[in-house]
C-alpha cells in the first residue's frame, strides 16, 4: 500500500526542524509515500521549506490562509511567486474563505482568495481550498476564477448535493479523519458516491484525527485508518483504493508516479 497525504500542517505538529524531519520519516515507514505540507502564511512556508529540504517525500503548497487576511504580509504576492519557484512546490494554498471564525471581513477574505486564484492561473498551479461555512460563495467564485489546473476542496465538510455541483468544475474532493466519525453521515454519503478519479485523502494534521485516535494530536502516519474506512464505505479493496488515491494525488499535483 502507498498513500499520499494531501494536506498536513507539519509546522504545527512540531516547531523543531529535527522533529519535523522525524514526522516525514515516520510517515514513510507507514507507507505514506508523499505529503503535501501546508502553511497559513508565506513566512512559515519559507521556514518549513528550508527545514524539510532533504525530505524528498514532502511537497509544498505556498499561499495565505483566510486566517491571515488582516495581516497577509508585506509584498505577499511576490513572495508567493518566489516560493512557487522553489523545488517540490506543487500548489497554491491553502486559500479560501472562513466565515465561521470571522477573520477580517467577508470582502477582504474574498479579495485575498481571488488574488490567489489569479496567481495560481498565472503560475499554472492547482489550488488548495479551505471552506468553513462559505460553500456558496466559494462555488460561485470558482465558477468564474478556477485555475486551469483545478482545485481541491480540502477536509470536505459539505454534502453530496454540493459535491455534485463542485464536480462540474475541475475539482477534486479530499477527505480527512472526520469521515471516520460515526455521525458524519453527509460525508459518508459523499465518499460512497464520489467518482473514483476525483477523490483524495489527507490527515489535516495536527487536526481532524481519525476516530481511533480521538484525543491525540493527528499525524500523517494515521491516514491508513482513514483510507481503510473509505475503502469499506466504497466496498473496495484497501490496496485498490489506496493506489487510486495515490495516482489521483500525483495527477492533481503534477507529480511523477
Amino acid at each position: 500500500m502507498r498513500l499520499f497525504d494531501t494536506h498536513a500542517h507539519i509546522g504545527l505538529i512540531d516547531e523543531d526542524p529535527i522533529e519535523q524531519l522525524i514526522v516525514a520519516q515516520e510517515a514513510r515507514h507507514e507507507q505514506i509515500s508523499g505529503i503535501l505540507s501546508i502553511c497559513n502564511n508565506v513566512r512559515d512556508f519559507f521556514d518549513l521549506h528550508e527545514s524539510l529540504r532533504t525530505a524528498s517525500n514532502v511537497f509544498f503548497a505556498v499561499g495565505v490562509s483566510p486566517s491571515e487576511v488582516t495581516n497577509p504580509g508585506k509584498d505577499w504576492e511576490s513572495q508567493v511567486e518566489q516560493g512557487a519557484a522553489l523545488p517540490r512546490v506543487v500548489a497554491i494554498g491553502e486559500t479560501g474563505l472562513d466565515y465561521y471564525r470571522k477573520f477580517g471581513d467577508k470582502d477582504s477574505q474574498i479579495e485575498l482568495f481571488i488574488r490567489q486564484l489569479e496567481l495560481a492561473s498565472r503560475l499554472d498551479l492547482p489550488v488548495v481550498i479551505h471552506n468553513r461555512e462559505a460553500g456558496s460563495d466559494i462555488l460561485e467564485i470558482l465558477r468564474e476564477k478556477i485555475p486551469p489546473r483545478g482545485a481541491v476542496l480540502h477536509c470536505y465538510s459539505e454534502d453530496w448535493e454540493y459535491a455534485q455541483k463542485a464536480l462540474e468544475l475541475p475539482i477534486y474532493i479530499s477527505f480527512a479523519g472526520n469521515v471516520t466519525y460515526r455521525n458524519a453521515r453527509n460525508l459518508h454519503e459523499t465518499a460512497r458516491n464520489m467518482p473514483a478519479d476525483r477523490i483524495l485523502i489527507e490527515s489535516e494534521a495536527p487536526f481532524m484525527v481519525p476516530a481511533s485516535h480521538r484525543g491525540e494530536r493527528n499525524r500523517p502516519s494515521y491516514i491508513p485508518e482513514t483510507a481503510r474506512f473509505l475503502a469499506n464505505l466504497r466496498n473496495t479493496a484497501d490496496e485498490e483504493l489506496a493506489e487510486q488515491l495515490y495516482v489521483n494525488s500525483c495527477t492533481f499535483f503534477g507529480i511523477d508516479h
